[in-house]
């Protein structure tokens, strides 16, 4: 790993993780989003190479060898997407953190913005604790790119907690895209820890931390790119059925995350109960999807999870409208999943 000599770590306002397997055809296209006709005061790229067997770790040192006051290279063995997470927050020295997986790419006016903002911060006597941002679908086939934004539900460009913040539509989700978080919410206050060799965690690094999250701030600049359609991405339909193991691990980890009602202010509840509803809902969808009897049952297993280890939730969860549709019994509940599934897919065109 090379150190990098011209920027004092204490004059780091931001570090971009880049989490990398096999990603020789997309990282150029990432990093050079980050580094394209942009200002590097201030600002950490680690590349956390996680046991790539393409030619990503070559590429990552060519362009470490290139911006060596900006890129430091992390060769580590494979963790999955988790793990390396893990390293980049570890070993970030940045006063906040981004991730951005190494398929995706930052829109380069809206990043001007936001390290405006994090450099700001850094040195204010009060930083927030999480600035939040779009993100935009990118999908493969599709003319028209949906973008996720907050503008109808959170102040914008000023610092606000969260009894500020509004109802959210069902497609209206803060996720791993959105956040830049202060580094001290991740590494001190969570001491944030995601499993290795699981897919979505990232849900778990946009949940589980909330509690610790005390002051945010909303950029409505579509920062984040979020590309989908290359072969075998997780959140392709097949390959999500074939891993509903790791969709259950990680949503009994959010069940198990979700605090009570009275220790938590009222608007950041009401988030963390939509958001587990969303991924209930996710995961109670593709069981069904499967077609598998077995997984059937495993969707029952799991609501009840839910009403045993955390009956307050489940109480809230079972009394929105998605979930009410997701809890009905037998084959009428599958069939309303199925119809429900298809129509968001139709209109929303993600999974």
């Amino acid at each position: 790993m090379q150190e990098t000599t011209s920027q004092d770590a204490t004059s780091i306002a931001i570090t971009f993780v880049i989490p990398s397997y096999n990603v020789e055809q997309y990282l150029g296209r990432c990093l050079s989003s980050l580094l394209i006709e942009q200002d590097h005061t201030g600002v950490e790229i680690l590349v956390v190479n996680d046991g790539s067997t393409d030619g990503t770790l070559q590429l990552a040192h060519d362009y470490e060898e290139q911006f060596s006051d900006v890129i430091r290279v992390i060769d580590q063995p494979n963790k999955g997407h988790g793990g390396a997470v893990n390293t980049g927050i570890a070993n970030a020295r940045g006063t906040y953190i981004k991730v951005v997986d190494a398929d995706d790419w930052l829109d380069q006016e809206a990043l001007r913005v936001v390290l405006d903002e994090v450099r700001k911060q850094s040195v204010s006597p009060a930083p927030i604790d999480l600035l939040i941002t779009n993100y935009r679908y990118d999908k493969q086939g599709k003319r028209v790119k949906k973008t996720v934004r907050y503008r109808n539900v959170m102040p914008v460009g000023r610092p606000f907690t969260w009894n500020e913040v509004k109802r959210m539509a069902p497609d209206q989700n803060l996720l791993m895209h959105s956040f830049t978080y202060r580094t001290a919410i991740l590494r001190e206050k969570t001491q944030l820890v995601l499993p290795e060799h699981t897919f979505y965690v990232d849900n778990l690094y946009a949940y589980v931390p909330l509690p610790h999250v005390r002051t945010m701030l909303y950029l409505d600049v579509d920062l984040y790119q979020y590309f989908i359609g290359r072969d075998g991405q997780s959140v392709e339909e097949k390959t999500m059925i074939s891993r509903i193991d790791q969709l259950i691990r990680v949503v009994e980890a959010m069940i198990y995350a979700t605090p009570q009602p009275e220790g938590v202010p009222a608007g950041l509840y009401r988030y963390m109960i939509h958001y587990l509803t969303i991924n209930m809902g996710i995961d109670s969808v593709f069981m069904v999807l499967s077609k598998n009897p077995e997984h059937y049952e495993h969707k029952a297993q799991l609501w009840n999870t839910l009403r045993t280890q955390n009956p307050k939730a489940y109480d809230a969860v079972t009394h929105t409208f998605i979930g009410r549709l997701l809890t009905v019994p037998g084959a009428l509940g599958r069939g309303l999943i199925h119809v429900g599934y298809g129509i968001a897919h139709r209109f929303i065109g993600v999974n």
